[in-house]
């Protein structure tokens, strides 16, 4: 099995259900987070970070029901981890940095909160609310954070209901080309 066909077996079987509080799938918010950075001329590793940053979500086990997550699930970690086997780091990197970007924009970004969805809201509490002056010094010297904020910025417009996109096929050539294997 190839990565690209392991890759749509995951999300075929897992990505279906709810986004975690949102009005869309995991599979639909990956596609159209994946949809708006190649609309933004994101790099190739940009989008591909963008259709697989949650991934996490998917090769881990956390509570089905929102209303149960009572501390972090850590997805972007496991999520890179998992991906920094399969790709290089222009892809695992945005997605292991794309949480404490919500935390930087929070803490930075006045009107960045006005963006985040209700979920996003209270999945920030558990991550840890917004940085401190000097977790945002320490986030800015990451070789990847300005992608991380692109990719951060993507993920929190992939969140409309019915929003006709490309399929998770239309990525096969990007995901082949930026794999390694």
């Amino acid at each position: 099995m190839t990565l690209t066909e392991q890759l749509c077996a995951i999300y075929s079987s897992r990505g279906a259900g709810a986004y975690f509080g949102e009005v869309v799938s995991t599979l639909e918010h990956s596609l159209q987070t994946a949809y708006f950075a190649q609309e933004a001329n994101a790099s190739d590793a940009l989008v591909v970070a963008a259709l697989l940053h949650d991934i996490g979500h998917l090769i881990d086990s956390a509570p089905a029901d929102f209303a149960d997550w009572h501390s972090d699930a850590r997805h972007e970690v496991s999520g890179s981890n998992w991906l920094a086997q399969r790709f290089g780091p222009e892809v695992s990197e945005p997605v292991r940095l794309h949480v404490p970007a919500k935390r930087y924009l929070c803490a930075t970004d006045p009107s960045f909160w006005a963006q985040l969805s209700a979920a996003s809201v209270r999945t920030l509490a558990l991550q840890g609310g917004p940085m401190s002056g000097e977790e945002i010094a320490a986030f800015r010297l990451e070789p990847f954070h300005r992608d991380a904020v692109q990719l951060r910025h993507f993920d929190d417009r992939g969140k409309v209901a019915g929003l006709r996109i490309p399929d998770f096929a239309h990525y096969r050539g990007l995901i082949d080309g930026m794999s390694r294997h």
